[in-house]
């Protein structure tokens, strides 16, 4: 609708002929705009099973027309798609179930499709549509079923208990905690033997063994397990329990076990000091498998280190190989193994604790060893000392032991013993005192039985020394040095002699010195000693005695040595007599003089090497017995030799031939 205003006008002049007019035109509407679902499409969510009429969600169409003119704008909803599950308040858009006992687990989601025409739905009308998705919500509805009526399982009779053995599910299509399911053992001869547990992930029957099960004793168990729904809807209880039971069948398997043992430990004794040989005891082990294998038994070294035990490996008989000792090893604490023959090397171990009897096999002896000190001027009857004992061996009930003095001094007149027969026995003095000068250490023997089966005793010396006391029995002192001092030689003395003693050791050093400064000059060191050989170099020698080297005592005297070639390094054993006028003097205390008797008597010596004296080069040994070959005394010397073989020897021979021959034919001539 518009407002308009108008004036007529003279045509000629222009000018209003009457004042200005007010029209209102209004424009009819008419039907040219279809309805639209602004807010589509829509997501809509209803519980399955929801009764028939469940308001699921409202759509809204708007159309442009003008509501109060015509029929343009009233609008009529219908479904489309979407039955016949779902239907739609034509005149509200509510969209409502419209089937009973909708399933989520048969289907889930629904597509409906929703039209809005005007003009009040009459013909001729606009129309526009939207979508609506509709989804089920899951509710309690299904109870738990399991696939199987028997479920079969088995374990080996090795398995310890916690090892799973196997697993079952009871299968709920329901969600979330709707579908939760809880298992338990209802019944059955495996109740004490297995459990059951939830695999929260898997929701799955987990069964597990619980205590050790046994081929032999028994084959098979069975377990009745159930299923059920921990939440349940009660507006379905009535529907039928929401659970469900099936069977489990465990079969045991036959496994090789070691060995058992009847018992669990096996303790023994044996007494002490029983030979090699002796029994201790048996241990027993049996196979439980069905084949029954014999069983082998062994000690395990490092059970027994020492080797004490051995055992029969048939029949478990344990023996000691040598005799024990309590006093060292009360108890032996050793293991056994037993395996089967032809087994898998499989073994059992037991305990076995052996106890060492004991035998009265120790003497008793005195518990301390200390010395007792007693006064000089001690008075008659006075305890000094109470003495006790002690044995390696067991102390048997109402055993003590008995103390008295041994019989070489039970008439002594200084001391007594009273046996007060708690094993205690008190040493008392019967004499009226005691001088250290004449004596100050007592050795009181003492004999001590144990009482035991059988009894042993053993003599004990108590040592009882003398000392100075004062007024009040107060030790002063227990040292006996000073009465041997004096007794025998003062300190005076005794300083002397200690000095003598230095003065006489320095003596001797000093003659150990002068001997060793008289003998380093004849020493003369390996690589030093530039005179003793002659190393010759390309020379003819002496003949087959020539060596690589000449000793000077050869040189000098070849002949008068006889063969005897004294060493530099030890003292010769012929002795030369000595000149006379040149004894050295035994008590002289002159030094010089007994120096030069010891160097007269060196130069003299023809057997000491003699290092001051000239040597003479100039000797080629004493001949050969195949003679010289050198020409050059061959004119001058008689020669018994015939050399006229030489004339025989060929051409290089010639000029020695005719050498010889030359000499032999002059001396013919002649």
């Amino acid at each position: 609708m518009e407002t308009s205003h108008s004036h007529a006008v003279a045509r000629d002049t222009n000018k209003p002929l009457e004042p200005p007019s007010e029209f209102i035109v209004k424009v009819q509407d008419i039907n040219d705009n279809p309805p639209e679902f602004l807010h589509g499409p829509y997501y809509a969510r209803v519980a399955e099973m929801s009764n028939v009429g469940t308001s699921v969600i409202k759509v809204t169409a708007t159309d442009a027309d003008d509501p109060t003119y015509g029929n343009s704008a009233r609008l009529v909803y219908s479904i489309l798609q979407g039955q016949p599950y779902f239907s739609v308040e034509p005149q509200t858009g509510i969209i409502r179930t419209a089937l009973p006992n909708m399933d989520r687990e048969a289907r889930q989601e629904y597509d409906v499709v929703i039209q809005a025409k005007d003009m009040g739905g009459h013909m001729g009308g606009l129309s526009g549509t939207t979508q609506v998705k509709i989804t089920l919500t899951d509710v309690n509805d299904n109870p738990p079923k399991f696939a199987q009526g028997v479920y079969a399982m088995a374990v080996s009779e090795d398995k310890v208990p916690g090892e799973e053995v196997g697993r079952l599910k009871a299968r709920d299509p329901d969600l979330a905690e709707n579908g939760l399911v809880d298992y338990r053992i209802l019944e059955g001869d495996g109740m004490n033997f297995f459990e059951i547990t939830k695999d929260s992930e898997t929701q799955e029957a987990v069964v597990k063994l619980k205590k050790p099960v046994d081929f032999e004793t028994k084959r098979s168990y069975t377990l009745k397990v159930e299923a059920s729904n921990p939440h349940v809807d009660p507006r379905f209880a009535t529907w039928g329990p929401y659970k469900d039971t099936t069977i489990v069948k465990i079969s045991v398997e036959d496994a090789d076990e070691p060995p058992t043992f009847m018992a669990p430990s096996y303790n023994f004794e044996v007494e002490e000091n029983a030979p090699a040989g002796t029994l201790v005891g048996r241990v027993h082990a049996k196979d439980t498998d069905i084949m029954n294998n014999p069983v082998r038994y062994m000690i395990p070294r490092y059970t027994d280190l020492e080797e004490f035990f051995t055992i029969n490996t048939e029949d478990g008989i344990i023996k000691t190989t040598r005799p024990l000792d309590r006093e060292a090893q009360s108890w032996h604490n050793i293991s056994v193994s037993a395996a089967e023959i032809g087994g898998h090397h499989q073994d059992a171990k037991v305990r076995v604790n052996i106890k060492v009897k004991d035998v009265n096999d120790n003497a008793p002896e005195f518990a301390t060893q200390n010395e007792v000190l007693v006064c000089e001027n001690v008075s008659p009857g006075k305890l000094i000392e109470t003495v006790s004992a002690t044995d390696k061996d067991e102390m048997a009930h109402r055993q003590h032991f008995h103390f008295r003095l041994a019989p070489e001094v039970a008439n002594n007149h200084s001391f007594s013993l009273k046996d007060n027969r708690d094993s205690t026995a008190s040493i008392f003095v019967i004499r009226k005192g005691f001088s250290r000068l004449s004596q100050d250490v007592y050795h009181l023997p003492i004999e001590i039985n144990d009482n035991g089966v059988p009894p042993l005793s053993s003599t004990n010396t108590l040592i009882i020394r003398v000392c100075s006391c004062d007024s009040k029995d107060t030790i002063l002192s227990c040292n006996v040095e000073p009465f041997i001092l004096s007794a025998g030689l003062s300190t005076g003395a005794l300083i002397a002699i200690l000095a003598c003693i230095v003065i006489l050791l320095a003596i001797v050093v000093l003659f150990v010195a002068l001997r060793r400064q008289k003998k380093e000059p004849l020493i003369v060191f390996e690589e030093e000693d530039i005179r003793e050989n002659i190393i010759t170099y390309d020379d003819e020698g002496g003949g087959e005695e020539d060596t690589e080297a000449f000793d000077i005592a050869t040189l000098q005297n070849p002949d008068g040595a006889n063969g005897f070639l004294p060493r530099k390094d030890i003292k010769p054993e012929l002795q030369y007599p000595m000149r006379p006028g040149l004894r050295p003097i035994g008590n002289s205390v002159d030094v010089d003089d007994f120096i030069k008797t010891r160097i007269s008597d060196a130069d003299n010596d023809p057997t000491a090497p003699p290092y001051d004296s000239i040597q003479i080069y100039g000797y080629e040994g004493r001949g050969s017995i195949a003679g010289s070959l050198s020409s050059l005394e061959s004119v001058t010397t008689d020669s018994d030799l015939d050399y006229d073989y030489l004339q025989s020897w060929g051409p290089r021979f010639k000029k020695l031939a005719d050498l010889y021959g030359t000499k032999d034919s002059a001396d013919d001539n002649s």
